[in-house]
Order: structure tokens, then sequence, then C-alpha cells
């Protein structure tokens, strides 16, 4: 919870507010699991256990990719059990332009995902469940403080679908920018979604509130036209790319204070030919400088290099196929730039996330619960 109803659910068991307040930011500032609350009273904080991680060399630093373990929410499939579910996180070094380091954290949302796109590992699980906002917080704690890394932006591009839980991913949210908290700028802070049309209008109006026009939204395109997005993103069938579109353009404050982020993974073969980009560029043409009222980019396309699921029908396209598509959206006015692949070695690559172990079952009898994983959820 914020520091606002932690200090009130505090107040209602007699503790005073400044005594609340200094043990809430212990509990994020500090990494502290317990925090007296005098006269005996203790608040704990509950963070799934990190049970695996892997790493990968950068140029920019190490990526890691941690693994925590949900308890308590364990499913059986017919020739196996599976007593357990996992979420990954991944830590992105970055480097500034002044040279300082700093990580991007990508958390997860849901363990699974629903919306089925060929081309992602989190997909091939299905949806188990979703997070709460405490799991999802937990994971910036666990990266914090158990791994000490400092955390400048977050991204919601990990296991799941955000809008398909975005009140859970709306009140973590709270909690990530909460000044008594982890304070997190809400401009540092990028929710990504397949464009899940009425998960998108419900953030729309909370993106109307105080405090909140600064939030990213990035949206995966992935396809120039309905027939092939249909084909890799079922999510087209009920929200084709004309209705997809109406929709980010009642983002308020559309491409005012961030720009509206489009994500194209590159697949060979399926969307990465001249004419595909053309039809990109046209679809686009509304969030370019020629197409806005006030002739400035509106939006931003993000070329994303295929990074191949497991028992992947694709390859990761030629570095030449790449440079060669963003040559061509960028000959047609869009504003455009390439993703760097990182991670992709160990599976912590975009798309890349899933446990494998859940993806081979052939049944999941799931068991909701409600396991906070975050200091008062």
């Amino acid at each position: 919870m914020t520091s606002p109803a932690f200090v009130r659910t505090a107040g209602e068991a007699g503790v005073a507010a400044d005594m609340a307040k200094k043990a809430y930011r212990r509990v994020f500032r500090e990494g502290m699991r317990e925090v007296g609350l005098g006269r005996g009273r203790v608040v704990c904080s509950q963070v799934a256990p990190i049970v695996q991680e892997e790493s990968e060399e950068t140029s920019e630093g190490v990526i890691r990719k941690f693994v925590q373990r949900l308890e308590g929410t364990g499913q059986s499939t017919n020739d196996r059990a599976i007593p357990f579910h996992d979420i990954e996180s991944v830590l992105i070094p970055m480097v500034g332009r002044q040279g300082l380091k700093s990580h991007t954290l990508c958390v997860s949302s849901q363990v699974g995902c629903a919306m089925g796109c060929g081309f992602c590992e989190t997909a091939q699980m299905g949806l188990l469940r979703s997070l709460t906002p405490a799991e999802i917080v937990g994971q910036w704690w666990a990266a914090t403080h158990e791994r000490q890394a400092k955390i400048k932006n977050i991204v919601f591009m990990g296991m799941g679908e955000p809008l398909d839980n975005v009140e859970a991913v709306i009140r973590a949210i709270e909690i990530l920018t909460d000044h008594n908290g982890p304070s997190v700028p809400m401009s540092n802070i990028m929710v990504s979604t397949v464009g899940k049309a009425d998960g998108l209008r419900r953030l729309c109006a909370q993106m109307a509130e105080p405090g909140w026009h600064k939030l990213g939204i990035a949206v995966s395109i992935n396809a120039p036209n309905d027939e092939i997005r249909s084909q890799i993103m079922p999510i087209n069938r009920a929200t084709p790319m004309a209705e997809l579109r109406e929709a980010i353009c009642e983002i308020p404050h559309v491409g005012t204070h961030r720009k509206i982020c489009f994500g194209y993974v590159l697949i060979p073969g399926v969307n990465d030919a001249e004419e595909h980009a053309a039809e990109l560029a046209d679809y686009l043409r509304p969030f370019t400088r020629d197409g806005s009222p006030d002739g400035s980019h509106k939006g931003m396309l993000n070329l994303i290099p295929y990074n191949p699921r497991r028992d992947s029908p694709w390859p990761a396209p030629e570095e030449e196929a790449v440079e060669r598509f963003l040559g061509w959206v960028r000959e047609r006015g869009v504003y455009a730039k390439r993703r760097r692949t990182k991670g992709r070695d160990t599976m912590a690559a975009c798309g890349q996330l899933g446990t494998e172990a859940i993806r081979k079952r052939r049944f999941v009898g799931v068991r909701l619960t409600d396991s906070p994983a975050g200091s008062g959820g």
C-alpha cells in the first residue's frame, strides 16, 4: 500500500503518524524486513525469494535475470507436479550520456500470459494468474535491496500483459512512485501493452489524474496490417489496428510529455519487407511530424530484432535486414530507433521470459491465492 494508506491503517491500531511513516521509509529505503512500531507491534515485508539467477556480459555491464518463487500457488499437471509459480525480472545495465551507470528493471505483471502472441516465450505458458500489487513491487524490492542495483527506470515488459491486470499495475505504480517509498519518478516508468483497448482506456482515465501525465506508454504493433497482426497476435481479432489507433489517440496529452512508443518486433519472412515498412509508416502517420497538427513527432518506433523463443519457427534477423528496415521507415518520415539486443543468450531479452517447466505442462489446474510479496501490498 502507499504511505498515506499505511499511516491510516497504522493509526487505526494506535500507531503515531510519524512513527508509521518512518517505518514505511525504512522498509523501502533501507530494505528492512521487520520494523518495530512500539508496544510489541512489528511491520513485516514479505518478498518472494530469489531462487535462480543468470547473467550475461554486455558493453554496458552485466544483465541479470532473476527468478522469484511465489509460495502457496502451486499447480499440478497430468505428468508432473509443479508446486510453485515463478516470475522472472531482468536488470538491464544502462550508461548515461555523462557516463553514469544505472539500471532499468523489467518487471512482470502476471505468471504467464493469455494473449497468445506466437513469437513470445511467455505466451507459450498460458496464463496461470495475475500478480498482486505487492508481488509486482516485490520485484523492485528484491532488485534494490537483495541485488543492490540502482534502479533508474522501470518497464512493465516482463511476463504477462500489464493491461490484463490493470488495477494491480496501477496500484503498484502508486507505490513505486510514493515519495516515502521507492520514489521512482513517474517519467521513468513505462507500461507496455499488446493493445488491450479496454485496459488502455482504463489506464488513460488514470493518466488524467494529477501526477500521472508523464507515465510512458508502449504499444506492441509488430505488424503493418491486420492480416499479419492477426496471425502472430490473436488480440488483433478483438481489437483491429484501426480501433487500436483510435484508443491510442485518446491517451491524455498524447505525445506532449512523452512520445508514444510503438514496438515492432522484426521477424524474418513475416514483417520485414519494404512494402511492410511502407504500410507501417502510413499507419503511424498521425504520430509523425508530417501527420501531427503542431508539426512535432508524437510517437517513436522502437524496432526490436526478434529474439527467438524456445522451439521458435523463426530465426533472429540478420543485422543488415534490421538496418535496412530502419532506413525504409525513416525515409518515410517515421521517427525510429532500434533496440540494442541484450540478454538473448540467457533467455532474458524481449519476448524470452517464461518458466520452461510450466511451458511444457499438458494441463494446469490454477488455484488462485493472494500471497503478498511486498510491504502491505
